[in-house]
C-alpha cells in the first residue's frame, strides 16, 4: 500500500537507488572474482608443467567456463537492470551460451572425479582419452553434451504472435525463450537428470577409491588426496544445486519479510547463482598447494614475503 501512496517522482527515485545499489555490489564482487581467475589462469599459462597434468587442464577448463558463465550472467543483469531491449536474434546467443555454461559446470565435476578415479586405478596404463595429450576428447564431449538442453529450448521456442524474431525489442530474460509447459516440463528433468548422473558419479568415485586406502599400504597419502578431491567436488556440486532453490528460497522469504518480488529475486541471484560460482573454483584452486605457491609468486605484496631459499626449495 505504501508504493501506492508514494508521488510517481519518489517511486522512480527509489527505484533508481535500488538498481544503483544492487549494480555496486555486483560489479566489484564480480571484479574481484574476474582478478582471482585470471591470475589463476596467468599462473597456468605461465607454467607449463601444469599442462602435464589431466587434473590441471580440466581445472583450467572449469575456470574459463565458469567465468564465461558468471560474465554472461553479470552481462544479463545488467541488461535487466537497465531495462535495456533488444531483437530476440541477439538475445538468443547470449541466453543460449548462458544455459549451456551453467549445464557444463556439473559435468566438469564428474569429469574431474573420474580423472581422480582413473589415477588411483590406472596409474600406469591410463585410457588414451584420459591423457594429458587426449583430454580435449573429455572436453569437447562435455561441451556438446552440455548444449543438449538450450539447443531443445529453441527448437521448442514459440514467439508471442506480436514479437518479430529480428525486429521487436525485448527485455532479455530466460521466460522469453522458456514459456511453454512443455519446455518447463523438459528443462526440470533435464536438470534432475544432470544432477543425478553426477552426483552418482561423485559417490561411485569416493566409495571406490574410500575402499582402495584400506587395501593399499604405499602410498597412501596420494590415495588420501584423491579422496580428499572427490569430497570436495560433491562439496562443489552442492553449491551448483543451490540455483534450483529459487522457489523455496523465494517462499520462505515472502512468508517471513514483506520484500519486493524483484529484491527477492536479486538476493537469489547473488547467494545462489553469483556466489557459489565464485566459491566453487576458489575453494578448488586456493587448496592446491603448488599452484597456491606459484599464485603468490605473481602477487607484488606476496612475493616479497617469500624468502629467497622458500623459492628455490617450491
Amino acid at each position: 500500500m505504501q508504493n501506492l501512496t508514494e508521488p510517481p517522482g519518489n517511486a522512480t527515485s527509489t527505484k533508481n537507488v535500488s538498481i544503483i545499489v544492487k549494480v555496486c555490489v555486483v560489479i566489484p564482487f564480480f571484479c574481484v572474482f574476474l582478478y582471482c581467475i585470471l591470475l589463476m589462469l596467468h599462473t597456468f599459462a605461465s607454467h607449463r608443467q601444469f599442462f602435464d597434468s589431466s587434473r590441471y587442464i580440466l581445472f583450467t577448463y572449469m575456470l574459463v567456463n565458469d567465468t564465461l558463465q558468471m560474465l554472461l550472467s553479470v552481462l544479463l543483469f545488467l541488461f535487466v537492470m537497465g531495462s535495456v531491449n533488444f531483437p530476440l536474434v541477439f538475445c538468443a546467443p547470449l541466453l543460449f551460451l548462458s544455459t549451456a555454461t551453467f549445464q557444463n559446470s556439473p559435468l566438469i565435476l564428474a569429469a574431474m572425479s573420474l580423472e581422480r578415479y582413473v589415477a588411483i586405478f590406472y596409474p600406469l596404463h591410463r585410457p588414451v582419452s584420459w591423457r594429458p595429450e587426449r583430454i580435449w576428447v573429455i572436453i569437447l564431449s562435455l561441451w556438446i553434451v552440455s548444449c543438449i538442453l538450450p539447443t531443445v529450448d529453441f527448437i521448442l521456442m514459440r514467439p508471442k504472435a506480436d514479437v518479430d524474431v529480428l525486429s521487436t525489442p525485448v527485455l532479455c530474460k530466460t521466460a522469453v525463450i522458456n514459456s511453454s509447459p512443455i519446455q518447463t516440463l523438459f528443462k526440470v528433468v533435464m536438470n534432475g537428470l544432470f544432477f543425478a548422473v553426477v552426483a552418482v558419479v561423485i559417490l561411485f568415485t569416493y566409495i571406490r577409491i574410500l575402499l582402495e586406502t584400506r587395501k593399499m599400504r604405499q602410498d597412501r597419502v596420494s590415495v588420501s588426496k584423491a579422496l580428499h578431491t572427490v569430497v570436495l567436488h560433491g562439496f562443489q556440486l552442492l553449491l551448483s544445486m543451490t540455483a534450483f532453490t529459487f522457489p523455496i528460497t523465494e517462499s520462505l522469504i515472502v512468508l517471513h519479510i514483506s520484500w519486493l518480488q524483484e529484491h527477492i529475486a536479486f538476493l537469489n541471484y547473488f547467494c545462489f547463482v553469483l556466489l557459489p560460482r565464485f566459491l566453487s573454483p576458489l575453494i578448488y584452486g586456493l587448496r592446491d598447494e603448488s599452484l597456491r605457491n606459484h599464485m603468490k609468486r605473481a602477487v607484488p605484496c606476496c612475493r616479497a614475503r617469500i624468502s629467497p631459499h622458500k623459492a628455490t626449495k617450491n
